[in-house]
């Protein structure tokens, strides 16, 4: 196959080495803020309170981990797409693809990223990063996330909606 250019492979590729980025500045921070202030065991006092908001935290972790693996094995259909089929993509599975790309990555990765930093919040962490402190758990607070996470969710389902309808036209394609 010619190389025209970046391929769709290359993008989902790039996208995931950048989540797995994200991910590691954000278990870096976490490590430096447990640095930083000795006195509080992070770690212990959001797996004490799992009960409550700090399972958010952990969840949008595990979650966030999985969408960066996700992210990475879908590299491999477009991979074989592109090079072992040798398909072209035309501008509405472009159009598509791009919707795939976007919506997994920023849908996939604002949802997660809510979620833990609503763990945060709720767990009375957050307050610590902020005012040097451990607050209380704040369950009020959970409330105001659970809109902008539950549209990050649906612009990640349309993403990978759109990236399944690509992936049948482009595997159904004539050579």
């Amino acid at each position: 196959m010619e190389n025209t250019g970046i391929r769709w492979v290359d993008r989902f590729i790039i996208a995931a080495i950048i989540q797995g980025g994200i991910i590691t500045v954000l278990a870096l921070t976490v490590i430096a803020f447990q640095i930083i202030f000795p006195q509080v065991n992070i770690m212990q006092h959001l797996s004490l309170s799992f009960g409550g908001p700090a399972k958010w935290f952990f969840l949008g972790i595990i979650f966030y981990l999985i969408i960066v693996v996700a992210v990475a094995v879908t590299a491999l259909f477009y991979y074989h797409i592109e090079m072992n089929l040798n398909r072209k993509f035309s501008t509405g599975l472009k159009t598509l693809a791009w919707i795939h790309l976007i919506g997994m990555n920023v849908g996939g990765a604002g949802a997660m990223l809510y979620m833990t930093f609503a763990g945060l919040a709720g767990s009375g962490v957050l307050s610590l990063f902020t005012e040097g402190t451990l607050g209380k758990q704040d369950l009020a607070i959970m409330d105001s996330f659970i809109e902008p996470i539950g549209a990050f969710v649906g612009f990640l389902g349309i993403g990978v909606i759109c990236g399944g309808i690509t992936f049948v036209l482009a595997y159904r394609q004539k050579e």
